[in-house]
């Protein structure tokens, strides 16, 4: 989860909670989460959904670097860097998109991979775009 930028509606001190230390360049302008609420808040506006795409393929020497590679077994760090980095891409578009519609969180996110003819790998995040404010105090 990424903290997002604090609603205008929403008292001073009252941000979301802080989130876990994230690697440079991997966080986001709104909440992101794979659940479906979130606990101490409460949705009051939901955009619908939305989604973050990218296609991205390797040049041909390196697709061949990882054939060989394959053949020996082991992971193949190049392509993982560039499924790393493209999810990281669709979740940046993702978010972007989301505040375009005036949402401050995006719940339910999930992802979606296809190999596009043998040489792309395409990556879509989705989910739906929210609007969260601090649950009332019980």
């Amino acid at each position: 989860m990424n903290q997002p930028q604090q609603p205008p509606s929403q008292p001073p001190g009252q941000a979301l909670p802080q989130q876990p230390a994230q690697q440079p360049g991997q966080q986001y302008p709104i909440l992101l989460s794979t659940m479906n609420d979130l606990p101490g808040y409460q949705v009051v506006r939901v955009f619908g959904e939305v989604f973050g795409l990218t296609v991205r393929s390797r040049n041909m020497f390196s697709n061949l670097g990882a054939g060989f590679k394959a053949m020996a077994g082991g992971e193949l760090k190049g392509l993982s860097k560039l499924l790393s980095d493209s999810r990281h891409e669709a979740l940046g578009r993702l978010s972007q998109e989301a505040m375009a519609h005036g949402a401050n969180a995006v719940l339910a996110l999930r992802f979606d991979c296809n190999e596009i003819a043998q040489s792309a790998s395409e990556i879509a995040a989705y989910g739906t775009a929210v609007y969260v404010v601090p649950a009332a105090q019980r």
